[in-house]
């Protein structure tokens, strides 16, 4: 669990919608270069993935705002 961003607990389940919101919850803990794996799946086995490399600091940023 150490490796996965999870925040189900506070929003539920908000299909599409949970990538992003994962990406603004957890921002400040991310690092340029890290390595990032988006899965999906829906209704009748549809599944779908896909690999991102984060291009800035985080926590540099969230002490700019």
């Amino acid at each position: 669990m150490e490796k996965v961003l999870v925040n189900i607990q506070r929003y539920g389940n908000t299909s599409a919608a949970c990538m992003p919101l994962v990406l603004w919850d957890f921002e400040s803990q991310l690092k340029k270069g890290d390595n990032m794996v988006f899965t999906g799946f829906g209704a009748g086995f549809v599944n779908g993935a896909s690999l991102y490399r984060w291009a800035y600091d985080g926590a540099a940023e969230a002490v700019k705002k």
